[in-house]
This record gives structure tokens, C-alpha cells and sequence, in this order.
């Protein structure tokens, strides 16, 4: 969102904590290294992403923080470069992509630069025998996927945000796209990794499928978020283009009966590529066939026609719990899917409007989307609704949308207590702290319980690669060298 005032020379944060400034020999040295940027204006623009707090605070003219610099480097030797240079000086160094994050993880907490990656874009080799392509992290979806298009050939992982995000933020995020039933998360998707070190060291990771070699070093990175490493180049496996389709709708009694039914579908083996149950709320918006008493579930799948009939054949049999509902649902669905205009408007009116996917076992799932929206209505929510919109043999993801409206001067405040409440009634439900939106800012306060004892873990590896703590402070709730986490 633009903000409707001039942007003030400092972020929101700067209110409460220290922005770090990039000392004039640094600021040289990185000047040398790659193209850099410090202007006020190109700097603030810079430093914000979708976070839906931070629209507020942009309605008044601010950015949640700002970075003192913009580095934008094109190469991986670039980024190695600006590493060093920032690692030997002290100054923060935060990672940015397409900025399609809603959780504050590419806002520069603590000022210092901020990496622009955008510029590494471009794909290299494609191994149409193996069907794995190599890909620079700040390429977009739709130029892989074009690309890709012409060797017959998809990734399949098409998130909300497709047409912002980068490669590298999928990866760095643990993205999920809307097909990943089929296709598996964005870390199912990864053959191997390049990555710089805090040090400027450059790394690579995997390579061959199925390895036995100690740890998986690919998964280390993978929802690191910037702190660990900076994702300069992607190995990612490939499909062929789908040659057929099948798409049908369902509606249900319950949200409880739709849920039985996914459960049957994905304990059998099948693995439709789109499984979206919408509760009676969410069912009744526009074109997704529901009245307010029923719940609605969109399936579509893809590929070799044999396997797209077997699949469909499953679903219809486990979807006998409900009546079928119009096909044409699905058309509507994907016509829609990425529209995020709603939120805006809602923003400008005063609303807090906000997201909580996260994921549990299929035992559990009836008593989290009960109890999360119990919490949430208890928290000031006007609406809290919820859908299920990735499958696995073992659960589910849960989607929940809430949203309330409180005085001006409230707004913080309460959108603490939802996340508060909403967030911990999940994590008490035996639910996961988040399924693919990530941590970021939002979500820090709650690594610590949700890891328990393996928290002390992270902050090790976290020490242990970043010694000097440059990379990305402030998120995933990481104790950091130039303060606590600047918001909440």
C-alpha cells in the first residue's frame, strides 16, 4: 500500500529502538562492492513488504523501519562482497525479494542495509532427463514458469503471491503454493541450494536425490528467513506440463464432514492437486456456491490422464459424506484466486484484517477450528472464519481470516491480543506455529514455546554461522546483538 503521507525520515520502529547507520567507510567499501542506494525516498519504499500491521502505520505516512542503505547486488560474488563488508563493520544486513511477505520478515529491523536481490534474476541449466532447473533467487514466478513453459516443463508451485514473490523467498519462507497438494511445499520442490555466508563464504547444498550424507544441509536454509544465509541460486525439480484436467465441487453439511472427507482422499494415496474446503462463511462468498449453512469444497487435479481420472474417481467416492456442487466453482476460484484488493479497502477503513495458516493432524483439526475462532472472537474479532487448503496423509492446513475494528488508537494493541489469543490457542490445540507464511517479526515472540527446548538449537546454528548476528536481526524470534525484536 503507498502511503497517503510523505514518508518520515524514520520508520515506525525508530520510534522505540536504535536504527544501526552504515559508517562512511563501510558505506564505501559496499559502494565498491555493488550498485547502492540512500536515498530517503528509495530507501523507505525498500523497506516494506505486505505486513498488514505495517498498512496502517503506512496510511500515516510511515514504513515499519528503515534501512539506511539499499544494496543491489547482481551476482553472487556481489553478494559474497556486501557480506563481508557488513560482517566486518557490524552493521545489520536484511534480505529482500519481491517483498510479498506478510509477516515483516524483509522489513530491516534495526536499519543497516538492506539487500535487494531482485537483481540476481534468470534461469541457467535445465536437466529435462531429471527434470531439475537452476535458477537465480530473485527471479519471479511467472518468468520461471514462462521459461520453463517452452521445455515443457512446470514447477508447480503457484502461491497467492506468484505474480511478486521471488524464487529465493519461497525458499527462505517455506512457501506453499496453491497446487501443493500435488506437488509438495516449496522445501519438497528444492534438489539444492548456493548460499553466502555471514563471512562471504559461498556454499552449496545437495545435488543428487536421496543423499545419506549427514544432515540435510538444503533443509537447514530452507525457512531460515535471511538469518542463517543469503539464497543466492535455486536447484529446483520440474514436472512435465499437465496434459489433462479434471475439476469438480462438493458441498458439505459441516466443515467437520468436508474434513472427513479430505482425510479419506489423502489416506487412500490420492493427491488432487487442489483440495480447498471452505467453512459456512467463506462458502458464502461470492462464487464459491454456499448460502451461510453449508460448507464448500473446490478439487481440481493435473497430469497423465490415467492418474487425473484415479484420483478423481477416489475423491468423488470420499466426497459421498456431501452432494455435489457446480464444477464451474472451481472456474471462479481460479479467476479470483490471487485478487487481494479487499484487504487494502478494508485497511483504509479503519479494519484489521489478517491471515493464520498453520497446520496440525487430522485427530486435532475439529478442535482448532473450533477453539481458534472461539479465541479470536474472545480477542475483539468481528468475523474469524476459517478454510483447509493443503492436504497431507497426516493433516492439514488450516487457513483462518479475521478481522475487527478498533478505535485509532487501538490498533496495535488489539491486533497484539489477536495474535496473542489466536496463536496460542493453536499452539495449545497441538497445531504448528505456522504452515507457510513464515515468522518474520509477527510471529517471533512465539518461536520459543513453539520449539521448546529445540529453540536452544537454533540459537546455536545461529552463532555458530552468524556469528556477529548481521543477518536479518530482529525475526524468528533470534536473540539479537543490536537489541530485542522492535515490535511487539
Amino acid at each position: 500500500m503507498q502511503p497517503t503521507a510523505p514518508i518520515e525520515l524514520r520508520g515506525h520502529a525508530d520510534r522505540w529502538s536504535s536504527a544501526v547507520d552504515v559508517p562512511s567507510a563501510a558505506l564505501a567499501e559496499l559502494s565498491a562492492a555493488t550498485t547502492v542506494v540512500t536515498d530517503v525516498a528509495e530507501t523507505a519504499d525498500a523497506s516494506r513488504d505486505w505486513w498488514p500491521l505495517a498498512m496502517h502505520w503506512a496510511l500515516a505516512g510511515e514504513v515499519p523501519a528503515r534501512a539506511r542503505v539499499v544494496c543491489r547486488p547482481t551476482s553472487t560474488a556481489e553478494v559474497a562482497a556486501m557480506a563481508r563488508v557488513c560482517n566486518r563493520h557490524g552493521v545489520p544486513l536484511t534480505a529482500a525479494g519481491g517483498r510479498s511477505a506478510v509477516t515483516g520478515a524483509a522489513v530491516p529491523a534495526f536499519g543497516g542495509v538492506l539487500a535487494d536481490l531482485t537483481g540476481l534474476a534468470g534461469v541457467g541449466d535445465v536437466d529435462e532427463d531429471s527434470g531439475v532447473v537452476e535458477v537465480a533467487a530473485g527471479t519471479s514466478g511467472p518468468e520461471l514458469e514462462e521459461f520453463l513453459g517452452r521445455h515443457g516443463l512446470s514447477v508447480g508451485h503457484f502461491p497467492q503471491s506468484f505474480e511478486l514473490a521471488t524464487v529465493g523467498g519461497w525458499v527462505a519462507c517455506r512457501g506453499a503454493g496453491q497446487y501443493s497438494t500435488r506437488y509438495g511445499k516449496i522445501e519438497d520442490l528444492v534438489a539444492g541450494l548456493e548460499v553466502v555466508l555471514a563471512d562471504g563464504t559461498v556454499v552449496r547444498t545437495g545435488g543428487a536425490p536421496a543423499a545419506a550424507s549427514g544432515p540435510d544441509l538444503t533443509q537447514l536454509f530452507c525457512g531460515s528467513e535471511g538469518t542463517l544465509g543469503l539464497i543466492t541460486r535455486v536447484w529446483l525439480r520440474t514436472h512435465p506440463t499437465p496434459p489433462a484436467e479434471q475439476r469438480a465441487a462438493y458441498s458439505f453439511a459441516t466443515f467437520a464432514d468436508g474434513v472427513e472427507a479430505c482425510r479419506q482422499i489423502m489416506r487412500i494415496g490420492a493427491t488432487p492437486a487442489v483440495l480447498r474446503l471452505y467453512d459456512t462463511v467463506e462458502s458464502a462468498a461470492s462464487g464459491r456456491g454456499g448460502d451461510g449453512s453449508t460448507c464448500t469444497l473446490l478439487v481440481l487435479d493435473e497430469g497423465d490422464r490415467r492418474i487425473v481420472e484415479a484420483t478423481m474417481a477416489v475423491v468423488a467416492d470420499a466426497c459421498r459424506l456431501g452432494a455435489p456442487a457446480p464444477a464451474e466453482l472451481v472456474a471462479t476460484w481460479i479467476e479470483h484466486r490471487n485478487d487481494t484488493s479487499a484487504l487494502e479497502a478494508l485497511t483504509r477503513q479503519g479494519y484489521i484484517v489478517d491471515t493464520m495458516e498453520i497446520a496440525a493432524r487430522w485427530s486435532r483439526l475439529e478442535g482448532l477450528f473450533d477453539g481458534v475462532r472461539a479465541r479470536l472472537g474472545d480477542a475483539g474479532a468481528k468475523v474469524a472464519s476459517c478454510h483447509l487448503s493443503h492436504s497431507y496423509p497426516d493433516g492439514a492446513c488450516l487457513y483462518f481470516t479475521f478481522a475487527a475494528k478498533p478505535d485509532p488508537a487501538d490498533v496495535e494493541s488489539t491486533y497484539r491480543a489477536l495474535w496473542d489469543a489466536g496463536q496460542q490457542a493453536v499452539l495449545d490445540g497441538g497445531g504448528n506455529l505456522s504452515h507457510h507464511h513464515g515468522i518474520g517479526i509477527n510471529r517471533g515472540r512465539f518461536v520459543a514455546d513453539a520449539l521448546g527446548d529445540a529453540f536452544g538449537v537454533l540459537c546455536a546454528v545461529k552463532r555458530a554461522l552468524d556469528p556477529n548476528g548481521i543477518f536479518n536481526p530482529g525475526k524468528l524470534g533470534l536473540p539479537s546483538p543490536f537489541g530485542e525484536a522492535p515490535w511487539p
